[in-house]
């Protein structure tokens, strides 16, 4: 029997395992417990800082901004692809308790565009190789270049860029007593917008320290690890997964602009990597092209997460005995943080664990009541952990600060405390009147050793109202037939849960997150079947 974990029901305590310091603060300790360790390293860049340079370099560019009239609150924004100079202005930014607002560089140009327009940053930082005059057309406030930090010269003599300007600032400058505060805007970031357009979402110092404790509380890190990161800075859980746990422990952190199949174990190997972030592409990429490695020679890679969409039992076991790594299934959003998580110390297969330690989380039935154990409902979350407004891309703000946010996710807890997400409420089959959740049979299809990934959608029915098709992508040089797929599924599906279309595709549509598309899967079977 699993132990119970995490303190986690409506109106849940929050004591902090670590009180909350300012980023001022934060670095200040750090440079003087260890100056001359690793702080940051850019794996594509093969640049490093120390936690003493870090420190400096952020009071340096804090400096910087007050003297260009950035003041606490004001929104700066940040453009450009994975890179240490991102995380140099992000921290001076912070650390004079000015918003971040990184916007993900990966969209088109037309829309990053509109997102800052909502956004009316006071100035917009962008990066060399990035067309920053046509991003920021039609948008307000300053703007500004940067490119490369040197640590001799800070910058390229002779350009305008950010950092070349900083190299003739005096050491001593500007003022910057100011700091920020818990309940000070941190950060402003989008969704992924997997159906819509991406929203803007607002965070507050102290949910993002509380977002950072509750990584730490599931995944274990101390001030050792080594932890290896390839997300955008963009994404939430790449600020609560490793940012804030590398700033609240002092660990080092090792990050690249993308996830590299070919360079992952390399990466592991050369810098001793204790930890590293996962995402279900990533995953299946190490699954269905396994790479020749043999545990004993990354045998400091103690663990790798997985969340944005649950594993199902067989293939978390599968990654794990493959690899001989163990493998921690989160359960999260751009919205509340984390909202469940696996522990370093305790897991249940085929769930997301218990509720964070931090998380005001309860499962509620359609009036609106708490679900007893092991009955399915809606996942609502609520607290200081969560958003505290949005800001649609017509920028419009919207308060949500004390209010319950609704998942729009379907799960069930156990009597041991672990919840096991069942599907989307949007996504859920309703055929003949009976639930079916496209997650089930996606695990199923799953289940076949040929099968690299499944997607199954409900598309509408003239008896029963929906039907359940399904497409699948089949393993590199191997084959599957429909009928082989059919007679897989009927194995463990009643027939009213069976697929009644099967269709083989190269790849399943996704967003920058690596969650299917759903919706588009049923937009291309009513364009391809609806009008005949």
């Amino acid at each position: 029997m699993a132990p119970k974990l995490g303190g986690t029901g409506l109106g849940a305590r929050h004591h902090m395992a670590m009180p909350f310091e300012s980023i001022r603060s934060v670095l200040d300790r750090h440079a003087r417990r260890d100056p001359d360790k690793t702080a940051l390293y850019a794996l594509d860049q093969k640049k490093s800082i120390t936690f003493g340079e870090i420190q400096h370099m952020a009071d340096r560019v804090a400096r910087r901004l007050v003297a260009q009239g950035i003041c606490k609150g004001d929104r700066v924004a940040l453009l450009s692809d994975e890179c240490l100079e991102k995380l140099i202005l992000w921290l001076g930014i912070w650390r004079i308790g000015a918003v971040v607002c990184p916007l993900n560089i990966e969209m088109n140009i037309a829309y990053v565009s509109e997102l800052l327009q909502a956004l009316e940053p006071k100035l917009t930082l962008w990066h060399e190789d990035l067309d920053g005059a046509t991003m920021t057309e039609g948008v307000g406030g300053d703007f500004g270049r940067f490119s490369h930090w040197d640590p001799d010269g800070l910058g390229d003599a002779g350009s305008d860029e950010f950092f070349t300007r900083l190299a003739a600032d005096p050491e001593s400058g500007p003022d910057i007593h100011m700091e920020n505060g818990p309940g000070d805007v941190a950060c402003i970031y989008c969704t992924s917008g997997t159906t819509d357009k991406p929203k803007l979402i607002v965070f507050d110092h102290m949910g993002f320290w509380l977002f950072g404790l509750s990584s730490m509380e599931q995944v274990g890190h101390t001030e050792n690890e080594r932890t290896l990161e390839y997300r955008s800075f963009g994404w939430s859980s790449v600020q609560g997964m490793t940012l804030m746990p590398w700033l609240q422990t002092g660990c080092t952190l090792y990050f690249a602009k993308h996830f590299s199949q070919g360079r992952f174990f390399d990466w592991v190997r050369e810098h001793k990597i204790t930890f590293s972030v996962g995402i279900p592409t990533a995953i299946s990429m190490l699954m269905n092209r396994p790479v020749d490695i043999n545990p004993a020679d990354i045998e400091s890679l103690r663990m790798i997460s997985c969340s944005t969409a649950p594993l199902s039992p067989d293939r978390w076991k599968l990654f794990e005995e493959m690899y001989g790594v163990n493998l921690c299934q989160m359960y999260g959003s751009s919205e509340a943080g984390w909202v469940c998580g696996n522990r370093h110390y305790a897991k249940k297969y085929g769930t997301v664990g218990p509720p964070s330690k931090h998380q005001e989380f309860q499962i509620i039935d359609d009036s609106g009541n708490p679900c007893p154990i092991g009955v399915e409902g809606e996942v609502t979350v609520g607290g200081p952990a969560c958003c505290i407004a949005t800001i649609s891309t017509d920028g419009v703000w919207e308060n949500v600060k004390g209010t319950r946010i609704h998942m729009g996710d379907l799960a069930v807890m156990d009597d041991d405390g672990y919840v096991t997400v069942t599907g989307r409420l949007k996504d859920i089959i309703i055929r003949g009147g009976v639930n079916i959740s496209p997650l089930e049979i996606d695990n199923v299809l799953l289940g076949n050793a040929r099968v690299a990934e499944a997607a199954a959608v409900g598309v509408p029915d003239d008896i029963y109202g929906e039907e359940v098709v399904c497409y699948v992508v089949v393993k590199p040089g191997v084959t599957l037939t429909e009928d082989e797929i059919r007679d897989h599924c009927s194995r463990t599906l009643p027939e009213f849960r069976m697929p009644k279309q099967i269709f083989m595709v190269d790849e399943l549509p996704k967003n920058d997150r690596g969650k299917v598309k759903r919706d588009l899967l049923r937009e291309k079977w009513l364009e391809q079947f609806q009008a005949s």
